[in-house]
């Protein structure tokens, strides 16, 4: 049996923090990758301050790929829920 198995099903507090260190991390990761693709998408030339027209690309961009995000989110749970209760009557 491997030893990092063993550490982690001995122990629910080490588990528990990695897991929350896990989704901190994707939650960094989803956060660089919003600002790379709306920087991208809505900032012309930078400059000392943002325009109208910039702010509301910003926010638009910003709720779209929340919006899409989660949808990719929920989609990938229903299949895992189909495949689940496929695999569980192909079990029967």
């Amino acid at each position: 049996m491997n030893m990092e198995n063993q550490g982690a099903t001995a122990d629910p507090q080490l588990q528990q923090f990695i897991e929350i260190e896990s989704q901190k991390q994707r939650f960094q990761q989803l956060v660089h990758q919003m600002t790379e693709v709306c920087w991208e998408k809505c900032m012309d030339k930078p400059g000392p301050k943002l325009d109208s027209r910039t702010e509301i690309c910003f926010v638009n961009c910003v709720e779209r790929f929340i919006d899409t995000s989660q949808f990719i989110l929920n989609r990938l749970e229903q299949t895992q829920r189909s495949k689940g209760s496929f695999s569980e009557s192909m079990s029967e």
